[in-house]
């Protein structure tokens, strides 16, 4: 295909360029920006594409910024095709940058696969409900929160608080149970050098099943609009031509969305709430909505997306777009993780609206919709209690509430709470449970049947492994 090129700029906003009398452009093409030799180093080629598209004019997103181009003499080539990524099987095991450029030395990836990195949303019809249950050794999402296969389960964190540590442990440790062909694609947007630096150290315990790509604070900030659909399509491929099961994990979808504000700005677009764009919701639904299981094919994507609320405000855009798009969210205390409870997970406002359809017989083990269901009715109890205490002082409570109390602190201290390399699989979670639940009087436990009583907590019975547990400690009472 012949290359069209134009010589000559007619304006620079931003990382954004103007460019009159270019007919036959398409929307979304790829253009190189060839900086002229005056006032520029090198005259390295800049990566962009068509954002506006008209008889007129076009207007082209340049991904490595502006700066330094001479408008008279700068030199913008058309390459006829969108932005694209090589992919191959060989992509297991590497790191790229931003753009899907190798980052680890070992080469560009050769292949006759090119994909559009766009991409397209699941067809509803095409779609298979999520059902299998995913363990991420984490009690607080397995247990109360489950994250299902083909699920769009986001985190929702703040400023401060350990969402990327939580997100190498859960991108290390996860699992599908019963199938060995389970892959990550962890994707880091606008992150700090330190922590790129922990994702390539931490996550290689993950081996030949991990594709890693990072895009770093001080990379130009348009990039970062691309970096989640290189992710998603490297996903896509190893799902639905490869046959794996793949987790999405992508940090921070907040830095994303800042980009997608900035690039609004630079268009000239009248701005929605908060300033983002008033396409916000379906530009968001473009990502989240690549991810599921699709009739007919073996593999399946799982997108756990981690978004950063500013001011902790649960009702800023991105959090409220995100939270009507997706299947439920994790949301982290910022009180918790000032007590030293790791992972700082709050269940209360935490749910996973598929976890109904993927738990119990078949699925994890038959206790554990009931367990889920009493395990909130208890916390949700405690809370209760803390604010009667507070009013009349704990010295006046009764009996049933102060061990509600000492339930709190247990299930705060030793079911949430866990170490930084600790996974847990799902019986050890539900053991844990039942003997959280024992400290409680029996009538309080009005969601659990008494078989179950009888087989989980009486020690005189046959225990969740199949034989005799030791009897369980019951809380002292606060």
């Amino acid at each position: 295909m012949a290359l069209t090129e134009y010589t000559g700029i007619d304006k620079i906003n931003g990382p954004i360029v103007m460019l009159k009398g270019t007919p036959g452009v398409g929307y979304d093409e790829v253009v190189e920006i060839l900086p002229s030799s005056e006032g520029t180093e090198g005259g390295e080629p800049r990566l962009g594409r068509a954002v506006m598209v008209s008889d007129e004019a076009v207007m082209v997103q340049v991904f490595a910024g502006t700066e330094g181009l001479v408008p008279a003499t700068s030199r913008a080539r058309f390459l006829g095709r969108p932005l694209e990524i090589s992919l191959s099987p060989s992509i297991l095991g590497r790191t790229f940058d931003g753009l899907g450029r190798p980052l680890d030395g070992n080469g560009p990836v050769y292949s006759d696969v090119k994909r559009n990195i766009n991409g397209s949303p699941m067809n509803p019809m095409a779609r298979v409900y999520p059902r299998d249950f995913i363990n991420t050794g984490f009690s607080t999402i397995d247990v109360l929160t489950t994250l299902i296969r083909g699920q769009k389960l986001p985190i929702f964190s703040g400023n401060g608080l350990p969402h990327n540590q939580l997100a190498i442990q859960i991108a290390s440790q996860a699992r599908l149970v019963g199938a060995e062909n389970f892959a990550v694609v962890f994707a880091g947007v606008g992150i700090k050098h330190d922590d790129a630096a922990a994702f390539a150290s931490s996550l290689s315990r993950r081996g030949a099943n991990l594709v890693l790509f990072q895009n770093l604070a001080d990379d130009p900030v348009i990039e970062r609009i691309a970096t989640p659909r290189y992710a998603l399509t490297a996903a896509e491929y190893l799902a639905f031509d490869l046959g794996m099961h793949v987790l999405v994990i992508i940090t921070d979808i907040t830095s994303y969305c800042e980009a997608l504000r900035e690039l609004s700005v630079s268009r000239g677009e009248i701005p929605s709430r908060k300033g983002y764009p008033s396409y916000l919701y379906s530009d968001l639904a473009s990502l989240y909505e690549r991810a599921g299981v699709l009739k007919g094919k073996e593999g399946s994507i799982t997108f756990l997306p981690i978004l950063t609320m500013p001011n902790d405000d649960i009702t800023n855009p991105v959090p409220d777009q995100t939270g009507f798009i997706t299947e439920g969210q994790i949301v982290l205390s910022r009180e918790l993780d000032a007590r030293g409870v790791y992972p700082p997970i709050d269940p209360l406002p935490s749910l996973s609206r598929l976890m109904k359809d993927g738990i119990g017989k078949g699925y994890t083990r038959e206790d554990h919709p009931s367990v889920s269901s009493q395990l909130f009715a208890c916390y949700s109890r405690v809370q209760e209690v803390k604010a009667l205490a507070e009013v009349v002082g704990r010295d006046e409570l009764g009996e049933e509430d102060k061990a509600y109390l000492a339930f709190g602190d247990a299930f705060e201290k030793t079911y949430v709470n866990q170490a930084r390399d600790e996974n847990r699989d799902i019986g050890q979670s539900l053991d844990m449970s039942w003997r959280l639940l024992a400290s409680l009087p029996p009538s309080a436990l009005t969601r659990i049947s008494m078989e179950d009583m009888e087989k989980y907590i009486d020690p005189n019975k046959p225990g969740p492994r199949g034989k005799a547990e030791p009897p369980l400690n019951k809380a002292a009472p606060v």
